[in-house]
Parts: structure tokens; sequence; C-alpha cells
């Protein structure tokens, strides 16, 4: 929630709901916070989260773009050295 204050100056409130609470109304505090709403979840007087909306990427996402910068060896997915797997196994 924004509030104007003075002039023009905005500044952002965010609410402070008790833990029980929010377990209570937890779908209906998603929903508002998608909307642009954020909350802080506090247990007892302790901040100890926060619930905020989700950030839409300006554009989507597109595959690939890594061409030519990046090779993966022929041998990449060979077995491993004896010395290195035994490693990985616990084998001394």
């Amino acid at each position: 929630m924004t509030i104007l204050i003075a002039a023009a100056t905005l500044v952002d409130v965010t609410k402070i709901i008790k833990l029980y609470d929010a377990k209570t109304h937890l779908s209906d505090l998603v929903e508002r916070a998608a909307r642009g709403e954020e909350f802080i979840i506090a247990k007892g007087d302790e901040p100890k989260a926060r619930l905020v909306p989700i950030a839409k990427r300006a554009r989507p996402r597109a595959p690939g773009g890594w061409e030519g910068r990046v090779w993966i060896s022929e041998d990449f997915d060979a077995p491993l050295p004896r010395e290195i797997s035994d490693g990985f196994e616990g084998v001394s």
C-alpha cells in the first residue's frame, strides 16, 4: 500500500501480520500479495519473514543464447579416473 504524504512524497506501508493470523488467512494474503501488497510476518513482536509479490520479467526468457560461447568436450560423460571416483565413493 502506498500513502501520499505532504506534497508528493510517496511512502510504502508494509502491514505486519502475526504468524497465527498469517497461517489462518494464508490464501487471502497470497492473493493480496499477488496484487501488489507486501506483508511482514511476525512471531510475537519479532519480524520473521516478508510476503511480497513475485516480480514479472520484462520479457520472456528465450532458450539458447550461449551458442559459440560454451563447448562440451567429447569425453564429458566418460568414467572418472579411479583416484577421483574412489574419493567420491569413500574408498581410501
